[in-house]
């Protein structure tokens, strides 16, 4: 992590209004540190009122800034303190943490981030249930059983059939300058892996995956992209192989084919017994390692070379989503309790969740992170709504994005820059996501 910047205090405040000037009101000593270093001040230990809040800190530390950085235009902070957000006065603030007023309170100030801008709204048949972004391509999933790629600005592409029920999920599985490969999840309880031939526009179903017997919720793809993991309402945790080469066996595609019934038949590597209800949400958090939610209220680590289960989490409802960050090594989970949840499966310290996450007013379906930042994430919710998550900001989330009509299906944020959402509304909503360096 980038030092805390830290220099001495050559000129104090003027504006005496904010540091509070009632002789028996009480008073909070407080020092401002940052990791921009762009915006430091003197750090000297400075008097404020112990009710004073963000809007006024604002006012503070933006005079500081004239006088010590000679920045003029007005600058948005947010302000962490006890390594959470300032949301009340310093006073509950520091109270709930049983933090003395008698010490020095360090008070991190971070430039505010940007509220996400509506930039396009995809227009489609029916639900929009699975979206996936790679490189300048977007892949949806609809309930018209159709799969269909678009281009970041909006222009559709490509339509392709194949499934004979909803499709609930999609992933990318390689993508170059002119071919690429995604797999899709569906109700019709298979997944088909896709070759396109960018530069013909063809899309050939090279692969159908059959195991499952009912349909298939989630699939996910490890990161040397040579392995997908499916779950089910059959309640099972498949493990396949995503080479377009050869079997598991090393027999070549054509052998096979002359082999089996039908030479686009493929055969799971492993099943994983151990839920009792539907796997509704997949990860893989290492090479070899999976993590699932299911709406038998747990979520499971599973050892994909041992096939057996890690760990176990149990919540108080269903799980129907959950992601996790290479960045912070944490899991979130959306949940039927409409919450967000932030587990630390390798927590040795205290309870394993770390911190809930409360706004949502339906069932929480879609949570994604940040693949830049390590506090932001993003969830979608029956409530209509996508909402913008800073993990230091438990009690309230930065943004809702809004627009969608009906509820909210699916989300992606592979692109740092863009943030999509579908929904029960038929819409594929995109938002331009500005980035700040924290």
């Amino acid at each position: 992590m980038e030092s805390v910047k830290k220099t001495r205090l050559k000129t104090k405040p003027k504006d005496k209004s904010i540091m509070g000037t009632n002789k028996d009101e009480a008073h909070i000593q407080i020092r401002f540190i940052t990791k921009q270093e762009r915006y430091a001040v003197p750090d000297y230990p400075l008097s404020v009122h112990s009710s004073i809040i963000t809007n006024e800190l604002n006012i503070l530390i933006n005079e500081l800034l004239r006088e010590s950085n000679d920045i003029q235009n007005q600058v948005e902070f947010d302000f962490l303190v006890c390594s959470q957000f300032l949301r009340s006065s310093l006073i509950e603030h520091i109270a709930e943490r049983g933090v003395s007023t008698e010490e020095v309170i360090d008070v991190e100030y971070v430039e505010k981030h940007p509220s996400p801008e509506p930039k396009d709204c995809l227009i489609h048949d029916d639900w929009v249930s699975a979206v996936a972004v790679c490189g300048k391509w977007i892949l949806t999933g609809s309930y018209d059983n159709m799969l269909h790629i678009w281009t970041l600005k909006g222009k559709h592409h490509l339509v392709i059939p194949g499934h004979v029920s909803p499709v609930r999920a999609v992933a990318w599985i390689s993508l170059n300058d002119d071919s690429a490969s995604f797999v899709s999840a569906s109700m019709d309880q298979t997944c088909m892996i896709w070759s396109w031939d960018i530069t013909r526009n063809f899309v050939e179903c090279v692969y159908v995956c059959k195991g499952h017997r009912r349909s298939i919720e989630a699939v996910s793809v490890n990161y040397d992209k040579t392995l997908m993991a499916t779950g089910a309402w059959d309640n099972m945790l498949y493990i396949w192989s995503t080479s377009m080469q050869e079997d598991d066996d090393g027999e070549s595609a054509s052998k096979r084919a002359r082999s089996e019934y039908a030479s686009k038949i493929k055969t799971p590597k492993s099943a994983m017994k151990g839920h009792k209800q539907a796997i509704s949400g997949i990860v893989w958090s290492d090479k070899t390692e999976v993590i699932t939610g299911s709406w038998d209220h747990t979520i499971k680590t599973w050892d994909t070379e041992l096939n057996g289960i890690k760990q176990e989490i149990h919540g108080d409802k269903c799980f129907f989503d959950i992601d996790y960050s290479p960045l912070s090594r944490v899991v979130i989970a959306g949940s039927a309790d409409q919450h967000v949840r932030l587990y630390d499966p390798r927590s040795t310290e205290g309870a394993i969740v770390k911190a809930r996450f409360t706004s949502h007013k339906q069932w929480v379906v879609s949570v994604r992170w940040s693949t830049v930042n390590e506090y932001l994430f993003i969830s979608g919710a029956y409530d209509n709504i996508v909402k913008f998550w800073d993990t230091r900001s438990p009690k309230a989330p930065l943004f809702d994005l809004l627009g969608h009509e009906d509820k909210v299906l699916c989300c992606d944020w592979s692109n740092p820059k863009l943030i999509m959402s579908g929904g029960a509304d038929n819409t594929l909503r995109i938002f331009k996501s500005n980035h700040v360096e924290y």
